[in-house]
């Protein structure tokens, strides 16, 4: 079944409010969230300045030397030990720089 344009955009919308509720309520890793919303901030036809999403883009470029995600597998569990302070401490700062920005997609976005 094709969709249209606008009912992509829509579901890319959709998925970013479900991204951003996950990371509120704890299911979405935080930085993982952050990184996929800033990634998918140029398939909902938001400007490119969009205060939200840039918030995102910036801890994802911040965090991009982490081991997150599915690359976790590639790390040794010494490694993993060794910057998972580092994570944990990421994590706070993301929030302090980027809660309101996460809230506030998840009001535009959602349902």
């Amino acid at each position: 079944m094709k969709i249209s344009h606008e009912e992509y955009v829509e579901k890319k919308r959709k998925e970013a409010s479900d991204i951003a509720e996950g990371m509120l309520d704890g299911s979405i890793h935080y930085l993982e969230g952050a990184i996929e919303l800033s990634s998918l901030r140029f398939e909902l036809e938001i400007p490119e300045d969009d205060k939200d999403f840039l918030a995102f883009a910036g801890v994802s470029s911040e965090t991009d030397h982490l081991p997150l995600g599915t690359a976790r597998e590639y790390w040794s569990k010494e490694a993993l030990d060794r910057h998972e302070p580092e994570i944990q401490q990421t994590i706070k700062w993301a929030k302090e720089v980027s809660l309101p920005e996460c809230k506030s997609i998840v009001e535009r976005f959602g349902v």
